[in-house]
């Protein structure tokens, strides 16, 4: 056998060797991307739903916060699929101040909301409407806030 055919040969399962490693390594890669996009569409399906049904009643504030809520948690959500799959330090850095931060502000905007006297207590008819069934009160409509 000559060098020739020995260093040919060689070569060719050097090669071999790195396309199987190469394919390895992108099975393992294309797996971890999906369950990435899928946590991610997940968080954005549950924070779409949470901001439709949150309880409006045309009060500017109120109806801010309690869609501001789901939407926070699905920040929380989609940081929280950055940790687990994310790989760059600034990013991970940037999720982790996203979950403490999001999280104290749906914890600040619940306090908010349960001091906030309810609509009946106010002399409104209290509202079950929803995000796009919602029908402006006289306030929405350019009563003067308080």
């Amino acid at each position: 056998m000559s060098i020739t055919t020995s260093l040919w040969g060689k070569r060719l399962w050097i090669a071999g060797l790195m396309a199987a490693f190469s394919i390895a390594a992108l099975a393992q890669t294309e797996p971890r991307a999906a369950s990435f996009m899928r946590a991610m569409k997940e968080s954005m399906e549950r924070m779409d739903n949470g901001m439709k049904s949150a309880p409006m009643n045309g009060d500017i504030d109120h109806d801010f916060c309690t869609m501001m809520i789901p939407h926070h948690q699905g920040a929380i959500d989609m940081a929280k699929a950055e940790l687990l799959y994310g790989k760059n330090p600034v990013m991970r850095r940037l999720a982790e101040e996203i979950v403490v931060d999001q999280q104290s502000e749906i914890q600040a905007m619940q306090l908010w909301l349960s001091k906030q006297p309810t609509a009946t207590q106010e002399g409104r008819r209290p509202s079950t409407t929803r995000l796009g069934r919602w029908t402006p009160t006289a306030r929405a409509m350019g009563s003067p806030a308080r």
